[in-house]
């Protein structure tokens, strides 16, 4: 079954204005025709797939997304590819099925899913689904970008300021710091404003919000 697409735009739907995409993968033609109509009313940029591999070979677009995704599919079950995905980043999964059982879903659950529904679903519930994993997966690109912008900003400090962040973030003082690393106050608190404008840190306070999402405070406090 090829890949087949629907794009309309109408500001103002449920999920928001931003662009986003669904993808569903379902090896039941009507199951992807009934979605795909669906989709289109609604305004919702939609993919339908027949299996796993015809979805992976897909070129996707940078958008918020979510991956509406059957759990009996022809060449792996949508729980394994799930498994296989592991924590590398990928759209939220919303499972439908045929065929649910509760130990299916606690396993769906449990690594991620934003839900699991039963077929026959109805609408307001697979919308609702979607609504979430479109949001989550715009808050995880946030973040990731955010993340990207302050490893930028980390990679443009020295040697020493490199030294010095873990342990004024960790809550050492400055002088307990310099003797650390065996230097005197004074040089610390220099390296400590230099890191706080190569950051682009408003305060201390955010520079250990920055440190954190760096995981470089959690780090400091394991080597303690």
């Amino acid at each position: 079954m090829r890949a087949t697409m629907s794009r309309f735009v109408r500001p103002g739907i449920a999920m928001g204005s931003e662009d986003h995409i669904v993808y569903v993968v379902d090896d039941d033609v009507r199951m992807c025709e009934a979605l795909r109509e669906l989709f289109t009313s609604l305004g919702v940029t939609s993919v339908t797939f027949g299996s796993v591999a015809e979805y992976i070979a897909y070129p996707k677009p940078d958008l918020p997304a979510c991956l509406i995704l059957d759990v009996d599919l022809p060449d792996i079950s949508g729980l394994d590819f799930q498994q296989q995905l592991g924590d590398a980043y990928h759209p939220p999964i919303v499972f439908i099925t045929g065929h649910g059982d509760i130990p299916s879903s606690v396993r769906a659950i449990k690594a991620g899913a934003v839900d699991f529904l039963a077929k026959p679903f109805s609408q307001p519930d697979l919308m609702a689904a979607v609504d979430a994993a479109i949001t989550r997966d715009r808050h995880a690109r946030l973040e990731r970008a955010e993340r990207a912008r302050l490893q930028l900003r980390y990679s443009s400090l020295t040697p020493r300021e490199s030294q010095v962040l873990p342990l004024i973030v960790s809550g050492l003082l400055n002088k307990q710091a310099a003797g650390e690393l065996g230097i005197s106050e004074v040089t610390l608190q220099i390296h400590r404003g230099r890191i706080m404008r190569k950051m682009a840190a408003d305060s201390f306070a955010d520079l250990v919000r920055m440190a954190g999402q760096l995981n470089i405070a959690l780090e400091s406090r394991k080597q303690q």
